[in-house]
């Protein structure tokens, strides 16, 4: 069995790429890479690029092959995509694979994943921004208490600001159009 693993991981660094596989694994690199500048998983980042740029559905073990990591942190990058409705599972008859394929309408829910995202991100950091007020009402009255106290009023508001932004119905309207 070692051997078996051996001669597959050898394979796949002497294999030469054509020219279409390296094009696609440098704009699955390039989404990871996208997605981490975001603040997302990389991995979510290459294995959505991945399911993108693959013509119907791959198999976990397709994915795990292809973008060379353990099934265990593409397992858990599908089911993060998943939730944010950006890939759905694929059943096959007989076959107790899982499989995956990008949304129907994939940049519909990448504008609703990322508004989801954003809101998540957004109730973090007001909650974090609460405790900060919380503890920081409880210290003493120095200089320093009462700059901190003004630097979080000021991120609370910016932070109300960029909610009350999600709401808009301008922003609603600009999420549903758009290519698919």
């Amino acid at each position: 069995m070692f051997y078996e693993i051996l001669k597959v991981a050898v394979n796949k660094r002497t294999h030469k790429l054509t020219d279409d596989e390296r094009t696609k694994s440098d704009l699955v690199a390039a989404g990871g890479r996208l997605a981490h500048e975001f603040g997302f998983n990389r991995v979510a980042g290459e294995t959505l690029a991945s399911l993108y740029l693959t013509n119907g559905e791959a198999s976990l073990d397709t994915l795990e092959s292809e973008l060379n990591l353990s099934k265990a942190a593409v397992s858990l990058a599908a089911a993060q995509l998943e939730r944010m409705g950006l890939i759905h599972r694929v059943r096959k008859p007989g076959d107790r694979k899982r499989y995956y394929r990008t949304a129907d309408n994939i940049g519909t829910a990448l504008r609703q994943g990322i508004l989801k995202f954003a809101r998540t991100k957004l109730a973090s950091l007001d909650s974090d921004l609460r405790h900060a007020g919380s503890a920081l009402a409880d210290a003493g009255k120095t200089t320093n208490v009462t700059f901190l106290v003004d630097r979080v009023a000021r991120l609370q508001q910016l932070n109300k600001r960029a909610e009350q932004l999600l709401d808009n119905p301008l922003i609603k309207l600009f999420s549903k159009l758009g290519l698919g």
